[in-house]
């Protein structure tokens, strides 16, 4: 799952291809939600199927039709609406012990 990209297509007519990082907690989808622009739509590859060399990467391009896994989510910069990391579920979540105070030293 980690080796997995995100493409979605900018507003001159080129793609944008994000990595997303999973030790965020989020899931591939929620990350694509998040930081692709708002209303674009988007298709999650495996990293595999996109090209690694980057010289002619002015030229590549993308169908619209194929962006098909989610749109991108009014959150995030320029939003009324702040993304929120969900919460962990209750088998996720990790107690932690309430910090003691340090004893002052005796002088």
């Amino acid at each position: 799952m980690a080796d997995k990209r995100i493409v979605y297509q900018n507003d001159e007519g080129g793609i944008c291809i994000l990595i997303p990082w999973l030790g965020s907690g989020l899931t591939v989808e929620e990350i694509a939600a998040k930081d692709v622009p708002h209303g674009k739509p988007f298709k999650i590859l495996d990293a595999a199927d996109v090209p690694t060399d980057r010289s002619g990467r002015d030229l590549w391009a993308v169908d619209e039709a194929d962006l098909t896994d989610g749109v991108g989510a009014d959150c995030g910069v320029g939003s009324k609406k702040p993304f929120v990391m969900p919460e962990p579920s209750e088998d996720e979540a990790v107690e932690e012990e309430p910090a003691t105070p340090e004893q002052e030293p005796v002088t």
